[in-house]
């Protein structure tokens, strides 16, 4: 297949992407978009456009099997995160003062490595609302739980996109560990940041209401409590279980049956047991618990929409960049930092993450499907792309899931969150510097 040939059949993959991120933004369209059927149409298009575009020239059902494949390995460990932790209630309010802010962001930087991007947002942000409720000017502390909580921290484990994906094709669960140094670098410049930045704020606060405010937050502020502590243990087995399908059960099942029935019976194993987890979970968490967090499964459901129609259509992009990657311009680590951190930040970074990892994976001469070769190999275009397509998601609403979902609650506190414009004049005065250091210093 040409260039040419190949390159149109890429077009439905961007062009849905392009579209997830426009429609919710359009005033002729916002209102439409909202409603999950409406998501699923488009979504069950470009899937069966994509799955098309495969086999119609190459009858290669493998190819589009495998991709659903590790869909529903995908959805599992997101739908599993997001039940466990709705079940989780955080009582009590610690004092929105800048110092212990900035401890609370850093707590949620670890957290969202167990608890995945979506788990810990969704588990932190009432708690970080309700402490700064005496605060004016708060818009900014969202804007950096955004950057620090939803996207940049979530390196170390990997139980979210994008390098959950990277674990489905093969890249060791410990693996992601190396990414500590650029992690724990990022991280601290924009806690620093962020301390500095809230302390300014503050200060100014206090002045204009004559050391008011200080007093209200003091009096505001109770002892904290959790409840809902047997999704702890469901945490636990839910790593265990992913460790187990990945360490043990697909090794056995490849020396018995071979490789691909070894991939397909271990990740078979992981759907089942998560979704039972995830049901046990569910049922075992008092609804009181629930309503305390405003749980629902509309946003999971949103998810499972969205991803369900990018698993499709990337099929044949995905199947390009293995024929044609060799020839690209792309050879050195900060290239890929770079390249696919901003795509990223403007069409979601899963896609972005495999898209790349399969056009390193060429370079390098190693299958794309199995990345712990490729970690092997060229661990630091593994790193950069690993690091990019975490950290850059954070540039913009649409870069990760998680963000918008904070965006929203947020303004659902009547919080004035900035706009999509606005919100980039934060991201790249306060990130494009910390990327700048990361990139001279690692890549």
């Amino acid at each position: 297949m040409g260039w040419g040939l190949a390159a149109l059949n890429s077009i439905p993959f961007f062009l849905f992407l392009f579209l997830v991120a426009v429609l919710p933004f359009l005033s002729a369209t916002a209102h439409w978009w909202e409603k999950n059927p409406n998501k699923f149409y488009v979504s069950v298009f470009f899937a069966l456009v994509g799955v098309a575009l495969c086999l119609v020239p190459t009858r290669d059902a493998a190819r589009v099997l495998h991709s659903y494949l590790d869909y529903w390995a995908f959805l599992s460990v997101m739908g599993a995160l997001y039940v466990v932790s709705g079940g989780i209630h955080i009582l009590g309010v610690y004092e929105g003062f800048p110092f212990v802010n900035t401890l609370f962001l850093a707590f949620g930087a670890l957290l969202s490595n167990v608890l995945g991007t979506t788990g810990a947002s969704m588990l932190l942000i009432r708690p970080l609302l309700h402490a700064n409720r005496h605060r004016k000017h708060k818009s900014h502390i969202l804007v950096f739980f955004i950057f620090i909580v939803s996207n940049s921290a979530a390196c170390l484990i990997p139980l979210g996109p994008p390098l959950y994906l990277g674990y489905l094709k093969g890249v060791p669960f410990f693996w992601t560990l190396h990414l500590l140094p650029q992690c724990g670098l990022a991280v601290g410049l924009l806690l620093v940041l962020f301390h500095f930045i809230d302390g300014r704020i503050f200060e100014k606060e206090e002045v204009e209401s004559k050391g008011r405010m200080s007093l209200e937050i003091h009096l505001a502020a109770r002892k904290i409590y959790v409840r809902g502590w047997t999704n702890v243990i469901f945490l636990v087995l839910i790593i265990g279980a992913i460790l187990f399908s990945g360490y043990i059960l697909q090794p056995l099942l490849s020396g018995v049956f071979g490789g691909e029935w070894g991939d397909i019976g271990s990740k078979g194993f992981q759907v089942a047991a998560l979704g039972l987890l995830a049901f046990g979970s569910y049922r075992t968490t008092p609804k009181a618990i629930h309503q305390l967090n405003h749980f629902h499964f509309a946003p999971l459901q949103e998810v499972a929409i969205l991803f369900f129609g990018i698993f499709g259509a990337m099929i044949p992009p995905l199947a390009l960049l293995e024929a044609k990657g060799p020839a690209a311009a792309l050879t050195q680590p900060w290239q890929y930092f770079w390249v696919s951190g901003v795509l990223s930040a403007f069409l979601d970074n899963a896609p972005a993450y495999l898209n790349f990892t399969t056009l390193a994976s060429t370079q390098f001469g190693v299958a794309s499907n199995h990345l712990g070769e490729l970690a092997a190999k060229s661990p630091r275009i593994l790193t950069a792309i690993s690091c990019g397509t975490s950290f850059m998601g954070a540039l913009t609403y649409i870069g990760n899931g998680p963000n918008f979902m904070v965006k929203a609650i947020a303004e659902h506190y009547r919080v004035k969150m900035p706009s999509f414009g606005g919100y980039m004049v934060w991201s790249l005065a306060v990130l494009t510097p910390v990327f700048l250091i990361v990139t001279f210093l690692f890549f």
